[in-house]
């Protein structure tokens, strides 16, 4: 935990905890902290992580408060206003903190090019005014190469087509339950190349969890659900029998699989390795990931790479990133016009220098005035 008074004992200096959004790395020490602790978080979010909960990933938090658009609150000596962001992760905010006559901006992660890329532009065109210190990511900024511009959502879709209406047998589509825009991408190119989207009970409950009606969910015509046998037990074993009831109308089962393949795409995890094999729906089969490529090289996808060699099952990448490029990042730093700006969640803080005026890199665990 970071050396913060009122993480370990109580301690009346801390008044409240800010999570931007639902990525772990945001809120993975949450558990640790004294629960009298008053947590602020997005309501849309707090319904992921609940769901997320049930099956082992999530936290389940009872917030003081929700994040809105836009719409300030007072915290003892704070002022805070959130602004919703483009980002990978639903329900993400932006905050801009003011105290004691001082002004800062805390980023958090942003995209530009997303499905929600309006926001960023209408937060360029009508910034707040006077910020004194941007708390500004770089995940984008990369210590061994030259800073580029990437795929858009709207790239990923036109891949995601072609790659479906080229593959004769199955699509093994691996991506995450709770980047909600890739699964509205996932299905809009499944209704524009003829095929029907297959998530599982995870990835439904996520997205019914939004609380938006527009985002692809278990009622939506091609879009069926696939309960794996993990999640089958889960549910016995917990009693919540109504999350299998809220899906039965749209539900696939293992046997239907093989006769289908060639018109699903089927959101797949190393988990179903042993119930797809079992099902015999594999021939002509091409796995997409749609992740950072990074992953690909970390410990634990040996069974993965394994699993598509054994099956002659080819694998593309299609993926965006779900982080803002450099000259986005100019952009929005353009339009803040911030006193100082302080590198945080990148790869090469030593970078910004290059890239933008005012730079003033802080490590962790320092403590400095605004």
């Amino acid at each position: 935990m970071p050396s913060v008074a009122g993480f370990q004992s109580p301690d009346p200096s801390l008044l409240g905890i800010l999570i931007s959004h639902g990525h772990q790395d945001h809120w993975g020490l949450i558990g640790q902290v004294p629960s009298h602790v008053q947590v602020f978080i997005g309501e849309a979010t707090h319904r992921i992580l609940k769901e997320a909960a049930f099956f082992s990933t999530g936290v389940v938090l009872q917030p003081a408060g929700f994040l809105r658009h836009r719409q300030a609150f007072v915290l003892g000596p704070f002022t805070i206003t959130p602004f919703l962001n483009d980002h990978s992760a639903f329900d993400t905010y932006s905050m801009l903190i003011e105290a004691e006559g001082r002004r800062l901006f805390y980023s958090a992660d942003l995209q530009a090019y997303g499905r929600k890329a309006r926001l960023f532009d209408e937060f360029v065109q009508s910034p707040p005014g006077d910020v004194d210190v941007l708390l500004m990511e770089g995940t984008n900024l990369r210590p061994d190469a030259e800073p580029t511009t990437g795929k858009s959502e709207t790239d990923v879709e036109r891949e995601l087509i072609q790659t479906f209406k080229e593959t004769p047998g199955m699509v093994l589509a691996m991506y995450s339950a709770q980047n909600i825009d890739r699964l509205v991408t996932m299905f809009r190119a499944c209704r524009q190349s003829g095929r029907y989207l297959v998530t599982d009970l995870y990835g439904a409950s996520v997205a019914a969890a939004t609380g938006n009606p527009n985002i692809p969910q278990a009622g939506f015509e091609r879009l069926l659900v696939y309960m794996p046998l993990r999640q089958r037990i889960q549910v016995k074993e917990s009693g919540e029998f109504h999350r299998a009831a809220a899906i039965r109308p749209m539900r696939i089962f293992p046997e239907q699989l093989a006769s289908r393949a060639h018109e699903l795409v089927f959101t797949f995890r190393t988990s179903m390795i042993r119930e797809v094999e079992k099902a015999g729906c594999l021939k002509d089969a091409r796995a997409v990931w749609s992740m950072w490529p990074g992953y690909l090289t970390r410990p634990g996808q040996e069974r993965l790479l394994r699993f598509l060699e054994s099956h002659q099952i080819p694998m593309v990448t299609h993926h965006a990133s779900g982080h803002a490029y450099v000259a986005d990042l100019q952009r929005f730093v353009r339009a803040l016009r911030p006193g100082r700006v302080v590198p945080i969640h990148s790869f090469a803080p030593e970078r910004f220098t290059e890239f933008f005026e005012n730079v003033e890199p802080h490590p962790d665990g320092e403590w400095w005035a605004v």
